[in-house]
């Protein structure tokens, strides 16, 4: 099967994870200088900001060039999710987090629960029914969203927060923000797919009457 450029943009953010997450678990490496140190979060930046961006592209690729299959309907919620896996939990330890600006545990369960429900939920769908269905919702977009902003905020915060003091609690309002969109982003789901499910069912009730 021929990847189309939609899709060759998603897998390229996947691969990109690979240097971002090295370079993040040495930030805080005593065994370098603290320019060195500071010059891998600069370049973990660098990296979050394309596959972001990235983020955005393959989906505008794909509905300008009409390119929307069901690969790319799949691979990109999956490049999304292993990008906020991999950066919630490196933020969250103090061998890759960043300065005083530590993510939660709490927002980390949350954030990463609300995949792992998705996934529970996307098995037991495809089992039920056979067939993959992969329906994005809003707020799940604003999840995303408040994600990406949440980690980049983290990332920056040193920097931000030598003029801006009062961003830790900026970042605050972000991080909880995105783990209740995420909670709200899970309920919808799960009715979604439990109506789908119903609906699948009563239809092929119908059709063995």
């Amino acid at each position: 099967m021929k990847l189309n450029w939609a899709n060759r943009i998603t897998i390229f953010r996947i691969l990109l994870i690979v240097p971002f997450v090295s370079c993040m678990l040495k930030i805080n490496d005593p065994s370098i200088t603290q320019s060195a140190r500071d010059g891998l979060r600069y370049i973990s930046i660098v990296i979050f900001l394309v596959m972001a961006a990235s983020d955005v592209l393959d989906g505008l690729v794909a509905r300008v060039k009409k390119q929307m299959t069901k690969l790319g309907s799949f691979l990109d919620p999956l490049a999304d999710k292993l990008l906020m896996t991999c950066a919630c939990l490196l933020l969250a330890s103090k061998r890759a987090g960043v300065g005083d600006f530590l993510l939660p545990p709490t927002v980390v369960v949350l954030i990463i629960g609300k995949d792992m429900f998705l996934l529970i939920g996307f098995v037991i769908v495809y089992f039920i029914t056979q067939q993959v269905r992969i329906v994005p919702a809003f707020i799940g977009k604003v999840a995303t969203t408040l994600q990406l902003s949440m980690v980049a905020g983290i990332l920056t915060a040193p920097e931000i927060s030598s003029f801006v003091p009062v961003w830790i609690w900026v970042l605050r309002v972000l991080w909880w923000s995105a783990a209740g969109t995420a909670i709200l982003a899970t309920l919808i789901y799960i009715r979604t797919g439990s109506r789908y499910i119903e609906q699948y069912e009563h239809v092929n009730a119908s059709m063995s009457k």
